[in-house]
């Protein structure tokens, strides 16, 4: 019966121990995206604070963070050929840049509560019509509705660039009554008021 049972254990364990070396095979990690993920906060270095040597930076509250994905230029003209002119974008690639708000802000003349949030552009060549949207953790743009999604809108002037900005990019500037969220790539830049 010790035998038996002795048997039984060893077969069981290399079931076992087999059954998981496959698997260990099997499993394949994603490649490294073209387009980078990234994230900005305001007030910039508030992810930091806990290294801070001023007691202001070390006591600073987050108010706003993005996470979004970098395109890169790649000696092609941006605006007006591949992001075209008059159709929504998602603001960078992949998932859909998303923003958290962790206090209430003001985009425009609408009031948004502290929550998390998608941003979709429609861009033009003077203007961007910035969407603050509720279409969460979706790829892209695709099948996002203005009319049913968008919370807060805003159109904003384009400024061109002294240099070309390789990675789109998005950063945040402090401005009276709260900050600039601040999005270039190629040669414009957008700059869009949030108060708080």
């Amino acid at each position: 019966m010790k035998k038996i049972l002795t048997t039984t254990c060893l077969f069981v364990f290399a079931l076992t121990l087999n059954h998981s070396l496959q698997a260990q095979e099997e499993l394949k990690w994603p490649g490294v995206d073209a387009s980078i993920m990234d994230m900005a906060y305001y007030p910039s270095r508030v992810a930091l604070r806990h290294f801070a040597k001023s007691d202001v930076e070390k006591n600073a509250k987050p108010v706003m963070r993005v996470v979004y994905s970098r395109p890169l230029k790649k000696d092609r003209k941006i605006f007006g050929n591949l992001v075209k002119y008059g159709e929504v974008w998602r603001a960078g690639a992949n998932e859909s840049t998303e923003v958290t708000f962790f206090q209430d802000v003001k985009v425009g003349d609408t009031k948004l509560k502290k929550g998390r949030y998608t941003i979709h552009v429609v861009p033009s060549e003077k203007q961007w019509e910035v969407h603050f949207t509720d279409y969460l953790d979706r790829w892209g743009s695709y099948g996002f509705d203005p009319a049913k999604n968008t919370k807060a809108k805003i159109t904003v002037p384009t400024e061109s660039t002294d240099d070309a900005i390789e990675a789109f990019s998005i950063m945040f500037s402090q401005a009276n009554g709260g900050a600039h969220m601040l999005m270039g790539w190629d040669d414009t830049l957008v700059r869009v008021p949030i108060n708080f």
